[in-house]
């Protein structure tokens, strides 16, 4: 999976933060918007430091 998986995480970043926006907007329990937007947030840091230069 190799060069695609920090792509995809990246990816799935984007669609959780449009998620939390529409959320948000929407007027969702404050719970639903603040999971949403964690996993948007750890979505892109994994895909970030996926990227990162590193041993192996």
């Amino acid at each position: 999976m190799g060069p695609a998986l920090p792509t995809l995480l990246l990816i799935l970043a984007g669609v959780l933060v449009g998620g939390t926006l529409s959320l948000r907007r929407q007027g969702a329990p404050r719970g639903a918007v603040l999971t949403t937007g964690v996993l948007a947030a750890l979505a892109t840091v994994a895909g970030v430091l996926w990227l990162l230069p590193g041993e192996g």
